[in-house]
């Protein structure tokens, strides 16, 4: 088929081709960049955080009229507390082990820092990189139910304990194996030491976790995702937080017995319905936002992909009916249905090629722009030739059904009509 007379037909109707080239590349550049956050997003949400997550729930409580954290006495009291409430909690009969602790993954209540192999790095140097912190017990991994790879895990004797606000050495650490692979890139981090927030004092490494997602969830946390480092201390404040794994399909039971016995433990304590959670509970709240964007941006594509596949079909309809006259004479001359169908085909295929070519160049631009103004990363090139290959689909799809019903029409009754 001839190309010239679909050109010539396009430059009689130029209001009506620019208007859905545009529109098709109007709608490539913001669905192509909708697709890539939604993919991200679902990335994000769909990461494993390195914790066995059935059956583990969080007990946050404060105390009322609680010992001054800022004073020694107060701190030993405090941990005499919280030790307490610990062995009130695991005599639970439905909890298999807690821990105390300061945060769990996707809680959002980070202690950040930093570490590196040299001694008085700082953050931002080439030597170092950034971490987020758990304190905790020696009961950790196997109430959380992180896999631990390397070295050994923390036992009675390595714990301390300290007020929430001291400062102290931090003789040994688990680290996760992203982190080790950070900092030694042998991959022998067990027995190797490292430096804490810029500290002179050495850490030694015990232990590696295979992983063990930091508390934020937030773009924040996208470049050390996995740099967890955990020391073995309680710390101790007019507040604490308790990881608690229940014994197999027991989760409901364990969480049901706790507020009543903290308070027999303490009755001066505060415990709200919001203090005794499922994990399963923090992760939804943590990824919410994520989910409620990937179905906005999800929604607006559909939106979009529909009212430029109306546009094609509403201008194809349009111009059928403008050109019975010429759909006529060529049947009489002898032109077959499949022509016809393919002389409109083509058509459209010409007006959304140069669409997506424009679409191709708003897109890129638009993504340059996000990523100058927000957290973006650079588009991946598959996004934006799926793209492309879904509008021509979509354009093809869109304009089948006027075209058919175009090469329907007889050579006597388009004649007659004209």
């Amino acid at each position: 088929m001839k190309l010239h007379p679909i050109l010539a037909a396009l430059r009689k109707h130029k209001a009506g081709t620019v208007l859905i080239a545009l529109q098709i590349a109007l709608t490539l550049a913001i669905v192509c960049n909708a697709v890539f956050i939604i993919g991200q997003r679902i990335d994000r949400v769909n990461r494993t955080t390195g914790l066995d997550e059935s059956d583990l729930f969080l007990v946050s409580q404060q105390w009322v009229g609680a010992p001054n954290a800022d004073s020694v006495d107060g701190v030993e009291k405090l941990d005499a507390m919280q030790r307490e409430d610990l062995a009130a909690l695991r005599q639970l009969p439905d909890v298999a082990s807690v821990a105390p602790i300061n945060s769990l993954p996707l809680l959002n209540s980070s202690w950040t820092g930093s570490v590196s192999h040299k001694p008085g790095a700082q953050l931002g140097g080439k030597d170092n990189t950034r971490t987020a912190y758990y304190f905790t017990d020696e009961q950790m991994l196997s109430t959380l139910g992180a896999r631990l790879v390397a070295g050994r895990a923390f036992n009675a004797g390595d714990v301390q304990h300290q007020g929430f606000r001291d400062r102290r050495d931090r003789p040994i650490a688990i680290i996760t194996q992203q982190l080790a692979d950070k900092l030694f890139t042998k991959g022998d981090a067990v027995g190797k030491v490292m430096y804490t927030d810029g500290s002179n004092a050495p850490t030694t490494i015990i232990g590696v976790v295979a992983r063990l997602q930091i508390p934020a969830s937030g773009s924040f946390g996208n470049d050390f995702a996995w740099h967890s480092t955990l020391i073995p201390t309680r710390l101790d404040a007019n507040f604490a937080r308790y990881a608690v794994r229940a014994k197999p399909g027991r989760l409901d039971a364990a969480m049901r017995a706790v507020a009543p016995t903290l308070y027999k433990v303490n009755p001066m304590r505060v415990l709200d319905d919001d203090s005794v959670k499922p994990f399963s509970d923090i992760r939804a709240r943590a990824y919410r936002a994520d989910v409620g964007m990937a179905i906005l941006m999800g929604v607006i594509c559909l939106i979009l992909l529909c009212v430029t596949a109306a546009g094609i079909v509403g201008l194809t309809s349009f111009w059928v009916g403008q050109r019975h006259r010429q759909i006529g004479v060529r049947r009489a001359l002898g032109a077959r249905k499949i022509d016809i169908l393919h002389y409109f085909q083509i058509e459209n295929l010409l007006i959304a090629g140069v669409g997506v070519v424009i679409g191709v160049l708003l897109a890129l631009g638009l993504n340059l722009w996000l990523m100058s103004h927000y957290e973006m990363t650079r588009i991946p090139l598959p996004y934006v030739l799926t793209g492309v290959l879904a509008m021509l689909a979509i354009g093809q799809a869109a304009v089948f059904a006027p075209a058919r019903r175009a090469s329907n029409v007889p050579p006597v009754v388009a004649t007659r009509a004209a």
